[in-house]
């Protein structure tokens, strides 16, 4: 999967740069996997503007994504990889040996017609899912399952991975891709390999309008608002704003936002790297 860079012949071409579409195989998704989106343009049920700069946007179509993996020993043939417009990765259409069709995220290297199952007692090879337990120290992994049985929740976004470690005893320990290391029941699973379009990070949208169309309207900053609309407002001329912060006086830089007592805070071995 790579990248296009275009040639300037307008200003909206003259930055862009956009992902290759030369490994989606297949233009219109499944139509049994497929449910209707609906957008609420940042209003609440009375119609009241309750988050700002959310709204227009192209039209979607939900993809339902398999990210429990739970047809074990069931082998399953990939039919085609998919443009997601929900995500940044690509996904890819899974035919089942008993007839079943599911969307899984697409790995890296995953091709049209290669074979992938799960179970805990597959062979640890791209685009299987198994239990932590039985993968092999050292692996890359993504879809990473939080509790048993719950569905994949980390490490699901394009170029993304983690590598299990180590093993201690009912758990595993991850290096995640934010650098935090933390440990996860090994009775979770885990999808095999890096998740695909990884040049998903070089992309540059070119033009403002490519914003409108994934639904983000114009973003005002607080520099530029009156003292009574932001703590960074006011000031002759063309102020600085003091120090950053929110809207609502919060420190945008530095501030500790994580939970003193969060639950999960025991499971975390090394925090991410700043």
């Amino acid at each position: 999967m790579g990248i296009r860079k275009l040639k300037p012949t307008t200003p909206g071409q003259r930055h862009k740069v956009i992902g290759a579409f030369d490994k989606i195989t297949a233009s219109t998704p499944e139509k049994s996997l497929v449910v209707g989106k609906k957008r609420t343009g940042g209003r609440n049920n009375t119609g009241k503007m309750t988050m700002r700069y959310i709204g227009g946007g192209h039209k979607r179509r939900y993809r339902i994504i398999d990210f429990k993996r739970n047809k074990d020993g069931v082998p399953a043939t990939v039919k085609s990889i998919e443009y997601d417009p929900n995500r940044s990765s690509r996904i890819a259409l899974l035919y089942y040996a008993d007839g079943a069709k599911s969307y899984i995220i697409a790995p890296n290297g995953l091709e049209v017609g290669q074979t992938v199952v799960s179970g805990s007692d597959v062979a640890p090879e791209v685009g299987n899912t198994l239990p932590m337990a039985n993968i092999p120290v050292g692996t890359i992994i993504h879809n990473i399952e939080l509790r048993p049985g719950q569905g994949a929740k980390m490490v699901r976004s394009a170029g993304a991975f983690a590598q299990l470690t180590s093993k201690e005893g009912a758990y595993a320990i991850i290096k995640m891709p934010s650098g935090e290391t933390r440990k996860i029941l090994a009775a979770c699973k885990a999808t095999i390999g890096a998740v695909g379009n990884s040049d998903h990070a070089l992309e540059k949208s070119g033009k403002a309008g490519r914003s409108r169309w994934l639904g983000r309207r114009p973003h005002n900053r607080g520099v530029v608002m009156n003292p009574v609309d932001h703590p960074m407002g006011g000031g002759e001329g063309r102020s600085s704003g003091g120090h950053p912060r929110s809207r609502n006086g919060l420190y945008a830089k530095g501030l500790k936002t994580r939970a003193p007592k969060k639950h999960s805070s025991k499971y975390i071995i090394e925090r991410r790297k700043k």
